[in-house]
């Protein structure tokens, strides 16, 4: 299964290397993501210039697609051209939104009456989108999710290898990565922040 992850040109370099780090520990799975971007390379908010794997039309083969945050978001969502290259179908796929990112959903129509997180910077943009802002690090209703704070993104990733490989795929790769004498309680914080309780 594939992964675009959307890296836009001011990106933050959190946001698109940790979610894609962490779902990249799950190739031999099959599961891989893949720095998306609209132009052959970008420049992140800090001078650091990447290669995009794949061009932007990959997300419309993708099954999963996730679109990063950066300084540039709100000049993104302006550029009708650069929109309309964004069809993404929450039919046939996980779509997820990283701090400012959840700003392209709601341009895009795909937040409808849905709450979102985002970061603190984003959300009074994103308020006036019409769409509420929860005080949340994560969440997600059927096939679309938002995160909000830089360090959520591993919550995005979560969600991305919970929904398609599972519980155990979750804690081999988030159990790997946490700070050494934190790992139960960090996969524990993750599987609590991306997992809709049952209501009763």
């Amino acid at each position: 299964m594939q992964v675009a992850v959307v890296t836009f040109d001011g990106f933050n370099e959190l946001d698109s290397f940790i979610a894609s780090a962490l779902i990249n520990r799950c190739r031999k799975r099959g599961l891989e993501a893949f720095i998306t971007t609209p132009t052959p390379v970008v420049t992140s908010m800090n001078g650091v210039e990447v290669t995009g794997q794949r061009p932007l039309e990959f997300v419309t083969e993708a099954e999963v697609v996730l679109i990063g945050s950066g300084i540039k978001t709100r000049d993104v969502i302006a550029d009708d051209q650069l929109v309309s290259r964004l069809p993404l179908d929450p039919a046939r796929q996980l779509i997820g939104s990283q701090c400012s990112g959840a700003l392209v959903l709601a341009r895009l129509g795909l937040l409808g009456d849905m709450p979102a997180c985002t970061d603190m910077v984003s959300r009074p943009y994103v308020e006036a989108r019409g769409v509420t802002v929860l005080d949340k690090p994560f969440h997600a209703e059927g096939n679309i999710a938002t995160a909000g704070g830089c360090l959520a993104s591993q919550y995005l990733a979560a969600w991305v290898i919970d929904r398609v490989l599972g519980e155990d795929a979750v804690r081999e790769v988030v159990g790997y990565v946490a700070p050494v004498g934190e790992n139960e309680e960090t996969v524990d914080r993750a599987l609590r922040a991306v997992r809709v309780p049952v209501q009763a």
